[in-house]
């Protein structure tokens, strides 16, 4: 929203004379006087007109589309109006068949129309990238309903904001001034899909370690998808671009019935793809979703997701470092739900490979009558190192069957205010008693701990008093530090998150780029 500000001019009175009547016996005078006496009132300075406060105006519309060049181009599909102003919308073609750039100009909107694909899927085997997809810091996208934007198997995205602009991909609601801080679910979401392997084959038998050629093109499906859309491959550094300072907002559509997009998934994409410096706001499935493929990602913020903050299946091996996750008072499920294999009875099998999650440096804010902070299942592997959970009343963690015990890489330097009764929990085989030894082997955990953390996720006293675990022993993506949680203190929240995030009722980064219901409005 634009503010206005009047600037009141100010009226100088000018000297006055006040001629005062002779005084009584009684009155004060000036000492040797008598009768009347004359104040000179002398002429004041005047006060200076104050510089006007500078005013941003409202948004005009570009005067039209840029060239691509992909056959058929932009669609000019007119304008939108909201709060900050009027927006030319290029519409987005329904599939990129070129390399192409999404170049940022004052006054224009990118509208996603129904599925959007960039390129079409080059299959598993394929090498090298057909097209990309280049996205210019601040640019915005909107969607609204079904609408998704897809980067196909072998195809490419370099969304690279910056820390001043970052990219925003959000909902019609949000352009028009309609989205709130409890809006959701308004559109569809950024689907990447690459050609690193997958545990979850769609087109026959797993693959297990002592059959690991049972399916030797085993691949994913994308859920919900009204075209079959495959992902997986053979190549475990593949690449599917760089994706880094964006905002994905409102958004987790139903593409059929119990299967919802997230604000980022992504399908076999592997260890050449870069992604950092990601926000999910109110998305109405899970924040982020990863099935197979393997890759680093840093600085991820998830605020208000109806279910996982953090969900990874079918075999992907992820490490996430500095994460904050915030749920909504009244809405949210789990902060990490972690399987391997997504098999349908959920009992582990031996296929491969196995999903492995690695949490460094995070900070987790959960409301009340969530299930449990973090379940791990179907054998999948987990690492925690640096975390804080302010757990509220729910278990702390949920440990099914046996195979997924074992797989646990540790669990060290954690704190959270877990409940007195069954803070950590079994399932699946696993008794509680099993689960709560495993965990506590670690080191430096306590899960009776009073949390003291300011703004859902700086640290206070507490947090600053415990001593931390040095994760890059686990990988050398994680840097050693020497502080538990996310934020180590107010300015650090600023200089990891506070520009180029949103701000909202959920999560406040006192973010330059403004509030999470509205748009950032930059000079040119």
């Amino acid at each position: 929203m634009l503010a206005v500000k009047n600037v009141q001019r100010l009226l100088v009175l000018g000297t006055s004379l006040v001629a005062l009547a002779g005084c009584g016996a009684d009155e004060i005078v000036s000492p040797g006087t008598g009768g009347n006496i004359i104040i000179n009132n002398p002429t004041p300075t005047p006060t200076p007109t104050p510089t006007p406060t500078p005013t941003q105006s409202l948004v005009t519309p570009a005067a039209g589309c840029p060239t691509i060049a992909t056959t058929g181009g932009l669609i000019d599909a007119g304008t939108i109006t909201g709060p900050t102003g009027t927006y030319r919308v290029c519409q987005l073609p329904a599939r990129f068949t070129s390399t192409d750039t999404l170049a940022y100009i004052r006054g224009l909107v990118y509208q996603i129309n129904g599925r959007v694909e960039v390129g079409t899927d080059r299959g598993f085997s394929s090498t090298g990238t057909t097209i990309t997809l280049t996205v210019e810091p601040g640019v915005i996208f909107f969607a609204q309903q079904d609408s998704y934007l897809v980067v196909n198997r072998g195809n490419a995205i370099q969304s690279n904001g910056t820390a001043e602009r970052p990219i925003i991909w959000t909902s019609r609601d949000n352009i028009i001034g309609l989205a709130n801080d409890n809006s959701q679910q308004q559109w569809g979401g950024v689907v990447l899909l690459g050609r690193a392997p997958v545990s979850d084959c769609s087109n026959g038998v797993f693959n297990t370690a002592a059959a690991p050629t049972n399916n030797a093109t085993c691949e994913g499906r994308l859920e919900g998808a009204a075209v079959a859309t495959p992902f997986g491959g053979a190549n475990a550094a593949d690449s599917s671009g760089s994706f880094r300072f964006n905002q994905i907002r409102f958004s987790g559509f139903e593409l059929a019935p119990n299967n919802e997009l997230q604000s980022l998934t992504t399908g076999g994409v592997g260890s050449g793809t870069t992604i950092e410096n990601l926000v999910s706001f109110n998305s109405s499935d899970d924040g982020v979703e990863f099935f197979g493929g393997g890759f680093n990602l840093r600085n991820l913020a998830v605020i208000g997701a109806s279910d996982d903050s953090l969900d990874v299946d079918t075999g992907a091996r992820v490490n996430v470092d500095t994460m904050i996750a915030v749920q909504r008072s009244t809405t949210g499920d789990r902060l990490i739900e972690l399987d391997s294999p997504n098999v349908a009875d959920r009992t582990p099998s031996n296929a491969i490979p196995q999903t492995i999650l690695q949490v460094n440096n995070f900070t987790y804010g959960v409301r009340d009558a969530a299930p449990q902070v973090i379940q791990a299942r179907g054998g999948a592997a987990l690492g925690l190192t640096n975390g804080v959970i302010n757990a509220g009343t729910n278990h702390c963690f949920q440990i099914d069957e046996p195979a997924t015990l074992a797989a646990i890489i540790g669990v060290d330097s954690v704190v959270g205010d877990c409940p007195a009764v069954d803070p950590i929990r079994g399932g699946g085989g696993n008794t509680n008693a099993d689960v709560a030894t495993r965990i506590n082997a670690g080191t430096n955990n306590n899960f009776a701990f009073a949390i003291t953390l300011t703004n859902n996720v700086v640290n206070g006293a507490g947090e600053t008093g415990r001593t931390a675990f040095n994760a890059n022993t686990r990988s050398t993506f994680f840097p050693t530090r020497t502080f538990i949680g996310a934020i180590q203190n107010a300015a650090a929240l600023t200089t990891i998150f506070g520009n180029w995030t949103c701000n909202s009722t959920i999560q406040n980064f006192s973010s330059a780029t403004g509030s999470c219901t509205s748009l950032p409005v930059y000079p040119a």
